[in-house]
């Protein structure tokens, strides 16, 4: 495959950046500081009521306005860009705050708009609080949507403290992914079939070390909470640096999407693919995969995961339609013999035989 000279690209980084406790109460400060005065929220249905004494006063003491706010309760895309191109003409300021949906929904709102985007994260389930992409409906199936990386992050640790465990343990697995998604982008580069970034990888890599080298790994700890949300936050920006999903997203992440389209009960994001990056790791007889196990087991993952394992029906049947998912993107899943291997894996490996059961 040919390749045009590599170009100098300029990237975008989140300008504003507040990560501690308290910050939600600040927002409307942090606003006013940057000029943004009218703002559109959007908000995860649930989450307003919970944090309405922690952020309107803020706002109201700073002279913010909210034009414009709505609970998420869908991510068609059609639906959101008729929403979008129907806000207040003075809208300045486009809030997500909340999971998955409201930010990703207020993100490609503001992207559409080229109005910034201010991500405000409820809990650390996934990287997509910080990630140049929206998980959207597009005609019928759920998919990944070109958006822009947020103008700024606003994490309360007092919040996120306050989230299912749930959620901490879908960010492990998320976090822990980049692992196998460095591994299929690199042999996919060696094969010609895509290109490599070597800082976006690097930067992926130090997300890793950011939040598994530093502490003790009790998810429960504000010290490992703060480092989850700082690594998941670089892990979006690498993805910005490469200009793609790659060096956050690879053959687990095909795996989770089969079972979104597949599972009868489906489970959060990250727990999906923190299942699917161990067998992806063996797969690959990546050189990582003791640094999986050894993660996924000291925090409590695979513990978390055998209380509800995931169905062996839907996820053999999601490995079989992962490798057609992505068009042109080679993983390990596009080896001719990965599916019968992975039968294999499966069935061998004692972890495996407790986390994915008939």
């Amino acid at each position: 495959m040919f390749y045009a000279p590599y170009p100098n690209k300029q990237i975008n980084i989140p300008y504003l950046l507040k990560i501690g406790s308290g910050k939600v109460k600040k927002i409307g400060k942090y606003l006013a500081d940057k000029n943004l005065f009218n703002a559109a929220v959007f908000w995860s249905e649930g989450i307003q009521h919970l944090l309405s004494e922690r952020f309107y006063p803020g706002m109201e003491e700073n002279k913010v306005k909210i034009v414009y706010e709505q609970d998420v309760r869908f991510i068609n895309i059609e639906e959101i860009t008729k929403i979008t191109f129907n806000l207040p003409k003075t809208t300045d300021v486009i809030i997500g705050i909340g999971g998955g949906k409201a930010l990703d929904f207020a993100k490609f709102c503001a992207h559409l708009l080229r109005l910034p985007f201010i991500s405000v994260p409820t809990s650390t389930s996934n990287d997509g609080f910080c990630s140049p992409n929206s998980s959207l409906i597009v005609d019928g199936k759920r998919k990944t949507v070109k958006a822009s990386i947020p103008f700024g992050v606003v994490a309360d640790l007092d919040v996120i403290k306050e989230s299912p465990q749930i959620c901490l343990y879908s960010g492990v697995g998320d976090m822990v992914s980049k692992i196998t998604a460095l591994y299929d982008w690199k042999q996919a580069a060696e094969r010609g079939l895509d290109r490599y970034n070597d800082f976006a990888s690097l930067m992926s890599y130090n997300s890793l070390t950011l939040l598994f080298n530093k502490h003790s790994t009790n998810i429960n700890e504000t010290s490992f909470q703060r480092s989850l949300v700082n690594s998941l936050l670089t892990s979006g920006i690498a993805m910005e640096i490469a200009g793609s999903s790659r060096p956050a997203s690879g053959s687990e992440h095909l795996i989770s999407h089969g079972l979104d389209a597949v599972s009868r009960r489906p489970r959060m994001h990250g727990l999906q693919v923190g299942v699917a990056t161990y067998l992806c790791a063996l797969l690959q007889n990546n050189p990582s995969t003791s640094y999986v196990r050894d993660i996924l087991s000291v925090t409590g993952f695979f513990n978390y995961i055998k209380q509800d394992p995931l169905s062996k029906d839907d996820f053999i049947k999601a490995l079989q339609m992962a490798p057609t998912i992505k068009a042109n993107y080679y993983t390990v899943l596009s080896e001719p013999d990965s599916f019968a291997r992975a039968l294999q894996i499966i069935d061998k490996d004692t972890i495996l035989n407790q986390i994915i059961r008939y």
